[in-house]
């Protein structure tokens, strides 16, 4: 095989998962709804995607990351297990589906 096209199939292997679709499903949208449960849940802690009680840990992507959160499942996981200081919110106080939205929020929004 040439070494050009060894080269092109390398290349295409590399920048196969290069995407600003988060790994594992559809890129985030902003819903309404999101925004809502993001305003009433979220943004006294959150506002602009800060973080009054460490303001080291915002939601901008590049932040999320840099702390292995890149999907909506792991700002759902992280809701429902989060670090000293963040209220944890079981799936009784914030269904699945309501999570799931305000995820989708944080991604999108905070890029």
């Amino acid at each position: 095989m040439p070494r050009r096209a060894v080269t092109l199939i390398i290349l295409a292997a590399l920048m196969s998962g290069c995407t600003d679709t988060p790994r594992g499903g559809s890129p985030p949208v902003v819903t309404e709804r999101g925004r809502q449960f993001f305003k009433e849940r979220c943004a006294p802690c959150h506002p602009d995607g800060g973080n009054v009680i460490n303001p080291k840990k915002t939601l901008h992507a590049g932040v999320l990351a840099d702390h292995g959160i890149t999907t909506p499942a792991d700002i759902v996981k992280k809701m429902r297990n989060p670090g000293p200081g963040m209220v944890r919110f079981d799936q009784r106080t914030i269904p699945d589906a309501d999570a799931r939205l305000i995820a989708d929020y944080i991604l999108a929004t905070f890029r």
